[in-house]
């Protein structure tokens, strides 16, 4: 799935699959392990909640008894509202902090559930290789990072804001209903005529607000897939820091950061403009609510039908009506941001439910004591074939040496044989014993080093004199002393000294099958032949598939094979050619 596909499926959401989709992103962890205590703090937090609207509808009714205090200048009855207040206040503040705080605890423990979900998965059934080959998605590491993180937050804040507003609502709007009175208009009287103006101008605003506002949801979507484009290029940066100062590639480097940051500045200009309209709406319409209120009831007011206390009871309780009868008008920004960040979710969990979906037309087997290439055939995007219908047989204990020009297709045959590559047909029946690639460009993982010699093992599975042994075998005794030293190592060594340390981990880890993919490019002749002879030294039964260009690599195999115009063909040992 290329992003065209991506946002494709994203409108997709959006003409009536978006909810059931979110649902299903929510709903697991609800379920899950966790349910007990998720549940708990739920409950508590709604009971805060709730708790909090209880003392807003107290606090309505101590207005109209408070102002009439005032008016009537009781000093008994002022004094005593002030201390009443003081002390729901004091226990109103103690709710909103743990209030507060149980919500950020159930924020990340939810987090977290769903985070380790979608980490096993997005390492299961090689997603993270495939998507990132086949341009599925952009920026993995943003969607598993950020996005679940403003997912969790956001949807708790909108649930819990939308039940504060909806029991608020009601217990306000029961108040307004009752203290508002009736008022004659064309002949029609209408009773609680306060609620109704409350609801017909929230109503307005909530619809010119979503017409002012409605872009945002796909500008904010851009927007981070923007940004996290630019800091992923910033990374490449780093990563390849030597290689771009050599090649004297810093202009080359900022043309490509402007450009992608230009992206994200004009971008930003669309958001800033659509929120520039939406906040002189909403600012205004916010005005307005503070004197709307007053205007409508102020003719009941000087008639003498109801006191100072009242009318500003009355204007409380509208401004509650008003206000979350405007809940829409108010969250519209973090909606728009909700969405566009389920929209990326979605789509990347899309993207992995179609890897995991897919069927390869290779038939793999994984079992007995020897590998069998039928009839395979591998073929590239664009119809071309790597390989055309390949039979070989390499028996437990072999020795072979796979060749052929820069892209015949040899590394694909063997990411095929590690289950990378889907795209043919055939079969192949690999062994079942205990099997180890080397890539021409290691994998060292961040941390210390004998945790890179080990990986993908943990160090405890090996006796620690086993490690300085196998860097001694390996020509790496200079890195003896730093074994336990904490480093990103496939920066402090060079290319020959990366491709020595994945030698010691193959002698570590003692594979009965190795598959080499040119595995020896950056070392010398002499380093080169030492390490294949240590690994026929001390691993005598293991079978070696290597991948290799070099004639003096021929010595360590019994049999050749080569990949030529799409055909596997088995070369005469003598054969110097390569």
């Amino acid at each position: 799935m290329n992003q065209n596909a991506e946002y494709s499926a994203a409108n997709d959401t959006s003409r009536g699959q978006f909810f059931k989709k979110v649902w299903h992103l929510i709903t697991p962890y609800w379920r899950s392990e966790e349910k007990g205590i998720a549940w708990l703090l739920l409950v508590v937090v709604i009971a805060l909640v709730l708790f909090d609207v209880a003392v807003s509808v107290w606090v309505n009714s101590w207005y109209r008894d408070f102002y009439n205090s005032l008016q009537q200048k009781d000093l008994a009855a002022f004094t005593h509202l002030m201390l009443y207040f003081c002390g729901i206040a004091a226990v109103s503040i103690l709710a909103a902090v743990y209030r507060l705080y149980l919500t950020q605890m159930l924020t990340i423990r939810w987090r977290t559930w769903l985070t380790e979900k979608h980490f096993a998965r997005w390492l299961d059934h090689k997603n993270y290789y495939r998507l990132e080959q086949g341009g599925y998605t952009d920026n993995p590491d943003q969607r598993l990072s950020e996005d679940l993180n403003s997912f969790t937050s956001t949807t708790l804040s909108l649930v819990l804001g939308l039940i504060s507003t909806v029991v608020s609502l009601v217990s306000f709007s029961v108040i307004l209903w009752g203290v508002s009175g009736s008022i004659e208009l064309f002949g029609i009287e209408i009773p609680g005529y306060m609620f109704w103006c409350a609801l017909l101008y929230a109503g307005i605003g909530s619809w010119l607000a979503h017409l002012i506002g409605r872009r945002l949801i796909g500008l904010s979507n851009k927007q981070q897939r923007y940004e996290a484009d630019l800091r992923f290029a910033m990374v490449r940066i780093r990563e390849n820091a030597e290689s771009i100062a050599l090649y004297d590639g810093e202009a080359n480097e900022n043309r490509r950061l402007t450009s992608r940051f230009k992206l994200v500045w004009s971008n930003f200009w669309d958001i800033m403009g659509v929120q520039k309209r939406l906040k002189f709406f909403t600012t205004g319409y916010g005005q307005i609510a503070i004197i709307f209120p007053f205007v409508v009831a102020a003719p009941r007011y000087f008639a003498g039908k109801i006191e100072l206390g009242e009318l500003m009871q009355i204007n409380s309780a509208f401004g509650s009506v008003q206000e979350n009868f405007s809940w829409f008008i108010d969250a519209y920004v973090s909606l728009a941001g909700w969405r566009a960040t389920s929209d990326r979710l979605l789509a990347f969990r899309q993207a992995m439910t179609e890897n995991e979906e897919r069927h390869s037309a290779i038939k793999l087997n994984r079992e007995g004591h020897e590998l069998r290439l039928e009839q395979l055939s591998l073929d590239l995007v664009g119809d071309r074939q790597l390989l055309d219908h390949a039979n070989a047989k390499i028996a437990a204990g072999d020795h072979v040496m796979l060749s052929g020009r820069s892209g015949s297709g040899k590394s694909t045959l063997l990411r095929a044989m590690g289950g990378l590559w889907s795209d043919g047909s055939g079969t192949m029946d690999l062994p079942a014993g205990r099997y180890l690639f080397l890539p021409q460009k290691p994998y060292l993982p961040i941390g210390t080093l004998r945790e890179a010699l080990s990986y993908p093992q943990p160090p405890d599975v090996y006796p620690a004199e086993r490690f300085a042994q196998v860097l001694e075998t390996c020509r790496l005794g200079h890195l003896v002393s730093r074994l336990d030293e904490s480093n990103h190592w496939q920066r402090m060594l060079s290319p020959g000294e990366q491709q020595r340390v994945a030698f010691a981990r193959a002698l570590l880890y003692a594979p009965d099958w190795l598959y080499l993919d040119e595995a020896t490019s950056a070392m010398d002749e002499e380093d080169e032949a030492a390490l294949y002879q240590a690994l026929l030294d001390e691993l005598p039964g293991v079978t070696l598939l290597s991948i290799g260009h070099r004639s003096s690599l021929k010595r360590f195999h019994r049999r050749h094979l080569r990949i030529e115009g799409g055909q596997l063909r088995e070369q005469p040992h003598a054969e110097t050619v390569i």
